[in-house]
């Protein structure tokens, strides 16, 4: 396929290493279930121990270094992977079913974008003078944690690496980054570049089950923080775990996010940043996606006669194509628990079908391949209104005051992002300032960019990434010293 991935190793010190047990998984794409197309170390406690003393080993050099050198060196890794956006593009298309168009590339593009970020701000990692009277010295000094665990998700790994690896290694920290079992290859391509430019153990990447070697880091006892993304039930575990040692820890976890549209915005350019907000194009598996569709009732059918018809030019195809909009669910798992719960939709009294894009499918098995569906009349206490489906399934609600429609947007035990569509912009932030959301945005689908804060609240998870307030507050702790002068 163009791609060099089989029997992969990983990266501890500075070395590429198999799993000590000497055990591997087989990786699989999801454009076809029949075909393996990497072999990676099956890591458990014992590689765990390896990697966290790497880390410890190489934390006091690094920690060590003026800010300048560390800048240096996250700017030479953005420029090795701009260089190499193409590959890790394709990789990814290939690894977790991205399209490469929508999904992959960007993604690889948001990762140079995150490095040069954190590079940039590099310095801003310092403390604070306090006024005091004469003969004392009082100030603060921010230092870095120290060895940082980073557990990934599947469905966009290189976008979440960029979320915690510069910020973690500019503060002054080192990694043990744990690639999705399921997504492995892209994190690990990542390594090879990143260790061109970093001193050995500085960033280790290890493979496997998330309850094997993932949770062996989350327990060790020299691990200082574990930032980890993913699904909720996961995260009350990991935050269990890494609290009872009282080590520092940050989640993303999952969301149900709404999308709220006015009844003055039944327009074309709305509908596209719907759709852009439905996450189709990256087959939903996305956690911020606004898969509960509020329509004013005023628009509501004309709204999703516009909507219908523009996701029926979608095309799924495979995900290495140019073409193709959306690409393939990333496992038979994922792509059985999305029917089950539109089988469960289908089943509701009073649910509408406004789109079923299934019969149209030009691509199927041995492919992951599922198209999107649109579903009507939908009561905001349904299993599909409440639970995170992960793939690409669109619950429409209808309302009518703004009221009602905050409740039901805040009725959710999910808070992690949110999108408000109104014409008036009094309505549109009274809206935004009273949905209980970690990211929110306004007359937008997307509007992310490097810089911002991004995390949860309620069950979304805690902590903030891919800012500067995330590198500072999730990244770094303060030491308080005063000094008796004379």
């Amino acid at each position: 396929m163009g791609v060099d991935v089989d029997e992969q190793l990983m990266h501890i010190g500075g070395q590429w290493v198999p799993a000590a047990s000497g055990e591997t998984l087989e990786v699989i794409t999801p454009t076809d279930r029949n075909v393996v197309i990497a072999t990676t170390p099956r890591a458990g406690a014992e590689d765990a121990d390896r990697a966290v003393k790497a880390a410890r080993a190489a934390y006091p050099g690094w920690a060590a270094l003026s800010f300048t050198e560390r800048q240096r060196a996250l700017l030479r890794i953005a420029d090795s992977l701009e260089e190499h956006v193409e590959e890790l593009a394709t990789l990814t298309a290939l690894d977790t079913g991205n399209a490469i168009r929508t999904q992959a590339r960007p993604e690889a593009l948001n990762l140079v974008a995150c490095f040069r970020y954190f590079a940039g701000v590099a310095g801003e990692v310092k403390g604070t003078v306090l006024p005091t009277a004469d003969g004392q010295l009082q100030y603060t000094r921010r230092q870095p944690l120290g060895v940082v665990a980073g557990i990934l998700p599947w469905n966009s790994p290189l976008m979440i690496a960029g979320f915690k690896v510069p910020g973690a290694l500019a503060a002054g920290n080192t990694m043990v980054l744990k690639a999705a079992e399921d997504a492995p290859l892209t994190i690990l391509e990542l390594a090879r570049i990143c260790a061109e430019h970093l001193p050995p153990g500085v960033l280790n990447v290890v493979t496997g089950y998330g309850a094997e070697i993932g949770e062996a880091l989350v327990v060790h006892p020299d691990v200082d923080k574990v930032s980890f993304t993913g699904s909720t039930l996961v995260g009350h575990q990991v935050a269990a775990k890494a609290g009872a040692r009282l080590a520092h820890s940050s989640l993303e976890l999952g969301g149900k996010s709404p999308c709220i549209v006015d009844a003055d915005s039944c327009t074309d350019e709305v509908v596209e940043q719907v759709l852009l907000a439905s996450r189709f194009a990256r087959q939903s598996q996305s956690c911020t996606t606004g898969s509960r569709l509020f329509l004013h009732e005023e628009i509501h059918d004309d709204f999703l006669a516009k909507l219908v018809a523009r996701t029926e030019q979608l095309v799924v195809g495979d995900p290495r194509d140019e073409t193709s909009d959306i690409g393939c669910i990333i496992n038979a798992k994922q792509w059985d628990r999305v029917q089950g719960y539109i089988d469960d939709g289908l089943a509701q009294e009073g649910v509408g079908v406004a789109y079923d894009g299934r019969p149209a499918l030009q691509v199927g098995p041995p492919g992951f391949y599922h198209a999107p569906m649109i579903l009507t009349q939908v009561s905001n206490d349904w299993r599909i209104a409440r639970e995170e489906i992960f793939g690409p399934v669109l619950a429409v609600i209808p309302w009518k005051e703004q009221e009602e429609v905050v409740a039901m947007a805040n009725d959710s035990h999910y808070g992690l992002a949110a999108f408000v569509f109104s014409q008036g912009l009094d309505r549109a932030l009274s809206m935004a300032h009273q949905i209980d959301s970690g990211w929110v945005q306004v007359n937008q689908g997307g509007g992310q960019m490097v810089g911002q804060s991004y995390g949860g609240m309620k069950t979304s998870g805690i902590g903030r990434e891919l800012s500067l307030e995330g590198m500072l507050e999730g990244f770094t702790q303060i030491k308080q010293v005063n000094v008796k002068l004379g």
